[in-house]
């Protein structure tokens, strides 16, 4: 049966390429956002957006602010931890959360976060004598714990209130909750595999030891928080007449979130916004798209910002001070 699915897939590679579908699977999610938004957005009222935003507490905005710090924070381990797994213990925390934080704030506005994120790092990490290869591996293994962090917010999240993520899907709600089950078995699996004896994948040099399973539950809980705080930013934000609760935002956000990285979309751009109006339908149009709006600005641009900020500074201290370190690897 696997060398079937592998002739299938080999067959199916060479003939129409996945490449293809990858771009017709953006194309339609981008499409699909953008027909919901337009009906959603069809007839808004810019001036109810505009006082909305104004009449936003304070008191949520800062909270907002202070839980999107935090989510960016912990995207500083995602690479410390690949640093680890790849055994470079002599890069020091500083030089993992320069990475990460830029690597993601950049990734996240400009899109194809696979590429511009690992172009990041590795003109990062390439002062401290980490190779191509080796940025590919932390671009993995960072890709991994995200990966695990989604599948456990979105599994048992979905579980819980499966009617949030039919909200997105269509789906009728006992699918919904069986695909849910589903994830988290495969999940218990993996951690299972992992835990029983050490894997490798790849191949010559490109061979990477995956995380045992204490390292991998880990892994989870980095992704857990990181996703949290995010939840948590856009609860605060989202009008507060109490008609979802935090599940059901969480669940929605993240689902949403997938679908804008799915369509490489720039920050999931009409994607992202188009699931979320499409799918907290009960809320005000104009109060939701608010809370999206200052949503953006904080998890979105202020970072962008402030991470070609820093990058700026780095090169130009290093242009008119080669002889200062800063975060390169010291002699």
């Amino acid at each position: 049966m696997s060398s079937l699915l592998r002739a299938v897939a080999r067959f199916f590679g060479e003939k129409i390429g996945w490449h293809r579908v990858g771009i017709l699977l953006s194309l339609t999610i981008v499409a699909v956002a953008g027909v919901v938004l337009y009906r959603k957005l069809h007839g808004i009222d810019v001036n109810k957006v505009l006082l909305a935003m104004a009449t936003v507490e304070y008191r949520d905005v800062a909270l907002a602010g202070l839980f999107v710090a935090l989510g960016y924070f912990t995207l500083t381990f995602y690479d410390l931890f690949a640093l680890r797994t790849i055994g470079r213990k002599d890069v020091p925390y500083r030089v993992a959360a320069l990475a990460g934080f830029t690597s993601y704030a950049i990734g996240h506005n400009v899109g194809a976060s696979v590429f511009t994120g690992g172009a990041v790092r590795y003109h990062i990490y390439s002062t401290w004598g980490l190779n191509a290869v080796e940025v590919a591996k932390i671009c993995f293994i960072a890709g991994l714990t995200f990966w695990l962090g989604n599948a456990t917010v979105i599994g048992l999240g979905i579980a819980w209130e499966p009617e949030a993520a039919a909200a997105i899907d269509q789906l009728p709600v006992w699918l919904n909750r069986a695909i849910a089950i589903a994830i988290v078995l495969v999940l218990v699996s993996y951690v299972a595999w992992v835990w029983t004896a050490p894997r490798m994948i790849g191949r010559l040099n490109w061979e990477v030891r995956l995380p045992d399973g204490p390292l991998t539950l880990l892994q989870v809980v980095i992704g857990i928080v990181d996703l949290s705080c995010c939840a948590l930013a856009m609860y605060m934000l989202v009008p507060n007449d109490r008609s979802y609760d935090f599940v059901a935002v969480a669940v929605i956000f993240v689902s949403a979130t997938l679908l804008g990285f799915l369509s490489h979309s720039p920050g999931g751009l009409l994607v992202f916004d188009g699931a979320m109006l499409g799918a907290l339908e009960k809320y005000d149009a104009e109060e939701l798209l608010a809370g999206l709006l200052l949503f953006r600005l904080l998890y979105y641009l202020s970072p962008f910002v402030i991470s070609l900020v820093i990058l700026g500074v780095r090169e130009l201290i290093l242009r008119l001070m080669p002889q200062r370190k800063l975060d390169s690897k010291p002699d």
